[in-house]
């Protein structure tokens, strides 16, 4: 019975902090109801009431703004009959575990990439070249990923390609100035230890 009491006190405590302090601008009373306030000290209070109390302003002032939809959801409609089964794209190996094997080397080979020019002290323009391309290459990849994932294409499929050619126009970019920095500069990782350094 216990159990069940619980969920629902921690409930209307919460509703009556949020209640006091959404748009409160002066110090309210306690927000704890009576089930959790006693008369005595805070050191022989439950450890449970005490972290509660102390968390509730800052839970209810944080779950207290309104959800904002950016891309609401479409009607439900089912496609054929219930009984149909879901069409299964055709497999081709580029687009399924060469795909993700390509991503984890670049995402592995970027660690000692990373680590090695700071450690052995040498700077060798072509370990410069090879960890800016691998950098372009892994970004690329994961913001296509996100626009893949949160700008499907049956949904939305004029924004969806406009953001993949910023995406190419921006790799590109930042390609290009990448190059400039290594041949007529000083290079990524000459430039990381001066910053590091100042």
């Amino acid at each position: 019975m216990a159990a069940i009491a619980r969920p629902t006190i921690f409930h209307r405590a919460c509703q009556a902090a949020a209640g006091r302090r959404m748009f409160s601008t002066t110090p309210s009373a306690p927000l704890m109801t009576s089930a959790f306030t006693t008369a005595k000290p805070l050191a022989r209070r439950p450890l449970k009431a005490a972290l509660l109390r102390d968390a509730l302003p800052k839970a209810a002032a944080f779950h207290a703004s309104g959800s904002q939809k950016i891309l609401p959801p479409l009607p439900q409609v089912v496609k054929g009959t219930a009984n149909d089964p879901v069409p299964v794209p055709s497999p081709h190996p580029t687009h399924g575990s060469y795909h993700w094997t390509f991503e984890r080397l670049i995402a592995g080979g970027l660690v000692p990439l990373t680590i090695a020019p700071f450690v052995a002290g040498s700077l060798n323009p072509v370990m410069d070249a090879t960890l800016c391309s691998l950098l372009i290459v892994h970004s690329h990849i994961g913001f296509e990923a996100c626009i893949i994932d949160y700008f499907p294409d049956y949904r939305v499929p004029g924004l969806r390609t406009a953001l993949m050619w910023i995406l190419r126009i921006a790799t590109v970019t930042v390609g290009v100035g990448l190059y400039e920095f290594e041949t007529h500069d000083v290079g990524v990782t000459e430039a990381v230890k001066r910053i590091w350094k100042a």
